[in-house]
């Protein structure tokens, strides 16, 4: 068991209650290290396991991972195949240990495209651990920020067409409730590895007011200590959501 981590943070200041994550690197810290492209996907499940276990133990309510986009079908077939292999080889190990620590586990992203066997697979570990109320740790897997708006839109023009709703009952506040992860908070922290600095169609819906930290780690190489490093980073900042500080400043005074 790896030391328990201790964050002192600026007064007056919290942890992010959700943050979310673009693990970035697993193919150039396979290079680096002479290996093949899995290795590299296989390492980054330790690091995944150490920052679950970083959120658990500093009290973030909801991690969110980044880990299969809708653009990562156009990989080189054989790195497909193998990371749908560890996806389902992950959730067959790794679903008991988040349900013995009350963590609960969901999918989002369009699973249609998965395998039967691995859909079954997703449903089986979201049920097990649907009723835990530890941390949620959400996997968004063939997952892509416009589909899911689009998805939303979809959503919402059949409520129309079966008379649940009119054209111009549209507003922010009910697309936003047919977006993924509608009923939990917004990302406050938004964190990409390996030295890049974009979000790559992730969440950009519900991260329109999120805060960013760009690591220089690769994923494989990042563990819940570089988590608390960013987490400290994000507790020194001033969110103002579109105010001005004095307006803030008066409302906390």
């Amino acid at each position: 068991m790896s030391e328990k981590l201790q964050l002192s943070l600026p007064e007056g200041k919290a942890v992010p209650r959700h943050v979310a994550i673009i693990m970035d690197g697993n193919n150039r810290w396979a290079k680096k290290n002479g290996k093949g492209s899995l290795s590299g996907h296989r390492a980054g499940v330790n690091s995944v396991r150490s920052v679950v276990q970083g959120c658990a133990e500093l009290g973030v309510e909801v991690l969110t991972l980044f880990a299969f986009s809708s653009e990562n079908w156009q990989r080189p077939p054989l790195e497909v195949k193998g990371l749908m292999e560890l996806f389902a080889l992950a959730l067959d190990r790794e679903v008991k240990k988040l349900h013995k620590h009350n963590i609960r586990l969901q999918v989002i992203g369009d699973k249609s495209r998965f395998s039967s066997l691995l859909q079954k697979k997703i449903a089986k570990a979201e049920q097990l651990t649907a009723n835990n109320d530890g941390l949620i740790v959400n996997v968004a897997a063939n997952y892509g920020g416009r589909w899911d708006i689009v998805q939303a839109s979809k959503q919402f023009a059949q409520d129309c067409i079966e008379g649940r709703y009119r054209p111009e009952d549209l507003d922010e506040t009910l697309l936003g409730s047919m977006i993924s992860l509608s009923e939990q908070p917004a990302p406050d922290l938004c964190i990409r590895t390996a030295g890049e600095q974009r979000i790559s169609n992730f969440l950009i819906w519900q991260m329109a007011y999120s805060e960013y930290f760009f690591s220089d780690l690769l994923w494989p190489d990042f563990d819940k200590f570089a988590l608390a490093n960013a987490i400290h980073s994000y507790a020194t900042r001033e969110r103002r959501f579109g105010k001005t500080s004095e307006q803030l400043e008066a409302e906390n005074a």
